[in-house]
């Protein structure tokens, strides 16, 4: 009589570990699955924070806002989508997804080409375009799930925040808009960190820089008469079109998504002919 023999399982092959393996975006989000969440709900938790105090809204306060303050959305305080437009999707949510684009988008390549684990990756059968776009989608998986995490946010705050002038359609649309504008800036940074081979801090310190200014320009274009720079950044078709009033402006988060396609597609081309060694 032959004896069942049994083994202790390998690390690293228990059931999570080889279904986060099949692919490198399923192992990308495992890998990630905390970074996501703290960002998801972070901007979440601001956006509902800042959304209700709609209510306590004042006369005196709407009137108070500094004229430099009004390109960045604060013009029109006196109903619920003028003042979501300004306090929370014009001001701090976007800097946050911007900031989560530069940050997620300077981890996918550049943090590995920093550490050599690249090269570990690369040795494996997957091809570098493979690579990048699985690591890409993981990043818009993430993404996503921020702008889901805000929607649900408003929706549990509309009625008491008084914001029921805003229909679900609208707060959708917004956060599309918000989707978009984080997966441009984290097409940005991917595409540096691919195409350059630069280490992590640079590639999120020129991204971020980029996305700064580009934020800045958009807010303060209408203080020195030149709207027409608005049209160079991708905050004016963000929120440009004001999604909380009209609805998904099409032509704008279309200009947002070309962009990103655009960006990831130099990005890719440039990190299959580079040579990773130098």
């Amino acid at each position: 009589m032959t004896a069942t023999r049994h083994t202790a399982p390998l690390p690293g092959t228990s059931g999570l570990a080889r279904a986060s393996g099949r692919s490198m975006f399923t192992k990308t989000l495992y890998d990630n699955r905390r970074i996501f969440a703290v960002w998801a709900l972070a901007t979440g938790v601001l956006a509902m924070m800042y959304g209700s105090f709609y209510p306590q809204l004042s006369a005196d306060a709407m009137a108070s806002v500094p004229e430099a303050m009004e390109g960045f959305g604060l013009n029109d305080l006196s109903n619920a989508a003028g003042y979501l437009k300004g306090a929370v999707f014009g001001l701090l949510v976007p800097l946050l997804v911007t900031f989560y684009g530069a940050a997620t988008g300077a981890r996918m390549v550049s943090a590995d080409e920093e550490s050599g684990y690249l090269d570990l990756l690369l040795a494996h059968p997957i091809g570098r375009t493979r690579l990048l776009l699985h690591r890409f989608a993981a990043l818009t998986a993430g993404t996503v799930l921020i702008a889901l995490v805000v929607l649900a946010g408003m929706l549990a705050i509309r009625t008491s925040a008084e914001l029921d002038s805003i229909s679900v359609t609208n707060f959708a649309a917004q956060a599309l808009h918000l989707a978009l504008l984080g997966l441009l800036f984290g097409a940005l940074a991917t595409g540096i960190g691919a195409a350059t081979g630069k280490s992590r801090p640079v590639v999120f310190g020129v991204t971020a820089g980029v996305g700064v200014l580009a934020y800045a320009v958009n807010g303060f274009a209408p203080q020195i008469g030149a709207d027409w720079l608005r049209h160079l950044t991708p905050f004016h078709y963000y929120i440009g079109g004001e999604p909380l009033k009209n609805g998904l402006q099409l032509a704008d988060a279309g200009v947002l998504a070309a962009a990103t396609v655009v960006l990831i597609a130099l990005g890719t081309w440039r990190f299959g002919r580079r040579d990773l060694g130098r």
